[in-house]
C-alpha cells in the first residue's frame, strides 16, 4: 500500500471513529474530561509507563468523576472515597458489571467467575461461594489448614540459617498451597513441579500485567498482538496454566464420586453432570478451567505480594516490628502458634496489617467495572455498557479519610485508646457486588502467616533500614514491590 492510500485509509478510520464517538456521546450526559484525538484518545495526556499517576493527576483537573479515552475505548474514572463508595456500594447493582480488560479477556473470553457478566456471573459466584464455604473458607477448618501450612513455612525459613534469601517463592508457595488444597483437594510439597509451575506462571503474568506492556495491551490489544514484546508471554503462560488445570480435571474425572466430593473441581464436575441436559446451563468444561484459573490467580498473587510489601515495611520501621513482636509475646507467648481468637487482643498487629494493605495498595486501579443499565450518577447519565475505573489508590490516600495518607501510619486504624478501629475507606478487596470472593480467606492468611513468622523470627535487611525503598517497581494491575533479599534471625 502506497503512502497516499495509507493516508486515505487513516483519514477514513478517523472519520468513522469521530462519527461513532459523537454518536455515543449523544446517548448520555457524560462527565467532563480531556478532549480525545481520533484513534489515540487521550494517550497524549497519559503515560503508559505510569498510567496510575496520569489518571490520578487528571482527577485533580477534572474532578472526582471524569471521562477519558484509552485509545478508542471510552472510560469513566472515579476518584476519591466518596465517589467510589457511591458507585460500588450505594449504587452497587448498577455498577456490578465487569468492564473490558484485554489482558484477561483475550484468554477467558468473558468466561470464569472474575470476568463474566450477567446471569453467568451470578450463577458462578453463587455456586463458588457456597462450595468455598463448604470447604471451610471463613471457618475453623480453613484456619487449621493455614496453621498447618504455617508450620511448613516456618521450617523453610529455618533452613535459611540466617543467610540472605529472596522471599518471593517462599511466600508464594505457602499462600498458593491454601487455595490449591481447596481446588485440588490437597497441598503440594514445596518442590512439587506443579506448584512451582503455578507460581512461576502467575508471578510472571502479574509482573507483565503491571508493566507498561500490560497497560499498552489493554489499550491497543489488536495492534499489540502483532508486536513482539514480553506481553506475548502472557498468553503462552495462560496456555500452560490451562493445560495444567485440564490435566488435574481429567484425573478428577477418572476418580470422581459425586456422593463424596473432595474439592472444588469435584463439585463443579458434579454440577456439570447434573445440568448437562440444560441448554441454559452456565456449567461447562471451559467455565471450570477459567474459574479455576481465576481462583488460583487471585488466591496466590495478592496475599503473597502483600506479605512482601509487609516485610519491606517492617524492615524499614524496626520499631513497628518490635512492637508487633511484643504484642505477640504478651498475648500468645511461644508455646503455640497465634490463632484468629488472638486477633481481638492484638489491635496493634491488626492495625499494621490493615495499614500495609492501605499503604501498599496492591491492586491500585481495581479491575474495571461496567454499568449494566443507563445510570444516573452525580448528575451525569452513564449509558449502559460504560466501563468504569475506580481508583482505589485515591480512596486509600484520601486526606478526608486518613490523617497522613502518604505516610505509613498504623494509627490510621487505632482509636484514642489504642483499640483497633475500622475505616469505611479501606477497600483493598474492592467493594460492593464485585467484592473479592476470597476476602475472608486473605484476611485470615495475612494475620496467621505474619504473626507466625514474627513470633519465631526477626526480619533483618541487608543494608540500612533508611535506604529501603517502599515505592513499587511498577504499577499497573498491581503495585509490584522492588526485588529484595533479607535475613531471618531466630528469636
Amino acid at each position: 500500500m502506497d503512502s497516499t492510500s495509507m493516508a486515505i485509509l487513516l483519514l477514513f478510520l478517523a472519520f468513522i471513529y469521530l462519527f461513532l464517538t459523537m454518536g455515543s456521546r449523544g446517548k448520555g450526559r457524560l462527565p467532563p474530561g480531556p478532549k480525545p484525538l481520533p484513534l489515540l484518545g487521550n494517550l497524549l495526556q497519559l503515560r503508559s509507563q505510569d498510567m496510575l499517576s496520569s489518571l490520578t493527576k487528571l482527577s485533580k483537573e477534572y474532578g472526582s468523576v471524569y471521562t477519558v479515552y484509552l485509545g478508542p475505548r471510552r472510560v469513566v474514572v472515579l476518584s476519591g472515597y466518596q465517589a467510589v463508595k457511591e458507585a460500588l456500594v450505594d449504587q452497587g447493582d448498577e455498577f456490578s458489571g465487569r468492564g473490558s480488560y484485554p489482558v484477561f479477556f483475550n484468554f477467558t473470553k468473558g468466561n470464569g467467575i472474575a470476568f463474566s457478566n450477567g446471569d453467568r456471573w451470578k450463577a458462578l459466584r453463587r455456586f463458588s461461594m457456597q462450595i468455598l464455604r463448604n470447604f471451610g473458607m471463613g471457618k475453623r477448618s480453613i484456619e487449621e489448614r493455614i496453621l498447618e501450612e504455617g508450620r511448613f513455612l516456618l521450617a523453610e525459613l529455618q533452613k535459611t540459617e540466617g543467610k540472605p534469601f529472596d522471599p518471593t517463592f517462599v511466600l508464594s508457595r505457602t499462600v498458593s498451597n491454601i487455595i490449591c488444597s481447596v481446588i485440588f483437594g490437597s497441598r503440594f510439597d514445596y518442590d512439587d513441579e506443579r506448584l512451582l509451575t503455578i507460581i512461576r506462571l502467575i508471578n510472571d503474568n502479574f509482573q507483565i500485567m503491571s508493566s507498561p506492556w500490560g497497560e499498552l495491551y489493554n489499550i491497543f490489544p489488536s495492534l499489540l498482538d502483532w508486536v513482539p514484546g514480553p506481553h506475548r508471554r502472557l498468553f503462552q503462560n495462560y496456555g500452560s496454566m490451562k493445560s495444567l488445570i485440564a490435566r488435574s480435571v481429567r484425573d478428577h474425572q477418572a476418580t470422581l464420586d459425586p456422593d463424596s466430593p473432595r474439592d472444588f473441581i469435584d463439585c463443579f464436575l458434579t454440577k456439570m453432570a447434573q445440568e448437562q441436559q440444560d441448554p441454559l446451563s452456565h456449567f461447562h468444561m471451559d467455565t471450570l478451567l477459567m474459574t479455576t484459573h481465576n481462583l488460583l490467580f487471585g488466591g496466590t498473587e495478592t496475599v503473597s505480594t502483600t506479605l512482601r510489601h509487609t516485610f519491606l515495611v517492617l524492615m524499614k520501621y524496626p520499631k513497628v516490628q518490635a512492637r508487633i513482636q511484643e504484642e505477640i509475646d504478651r498475648v500468645v507467648g511461644h508455646s503455640r502458634l497465634p490463632t484468629l481468637e488472638d486477633r481481638p487482643a492484638m489491635p496493634y498487629t491488626d492495625a499494621v496489617i490493615h495499614e500495609v494493605q492501605r499503604f501498599a495498595d496492591v491492586i491500585p486501579m481495581n479491575l474495571p467495572h461496567r454499568v449494566i443499565r443507563d445510570t444516573d450518577f452525580r448528575g451525569f447519565l452513564l449509558p449502559k455498557g460504560t466501563d468504569v475505573i475506580t481508583l482505589l489508590n485515591t480512596v486509600h490516600y484520601d486526606p478526608s479519610q486518613f490523617l497522613t495518607p502518604k505516610d505509613f501510619n498504623p494509627e490510621h486504624f487505632l482509636d484514642a485508646n489504642q483499640s483497633f478501629k475500622k475505616s469505611p475507606a479501606f477497600m483493598p478487596f474492592s467493594a460492593g457486588r464485585r467484592l473479592c470472593l476470597g476476602e475472608s480467606l486473605a484476611r485470615m492468611e495475612l494475620f496467621l502467616f505474619l504473626t507466625a513468622i514474627l513470633q519465631n523470627f526477626s526480619l533483618q535487611p541487608l543494608g540500612d533500614p533508611e535506604d529501603i525503598d517502599l515505592t513499587p517497581i511498577s504499577s499497573g494491575l498491581g503495585n509490584v514491590p522492588r526485588p529484595f533479599q533479607l535475613c531471618v534471625r531466630a528469636r
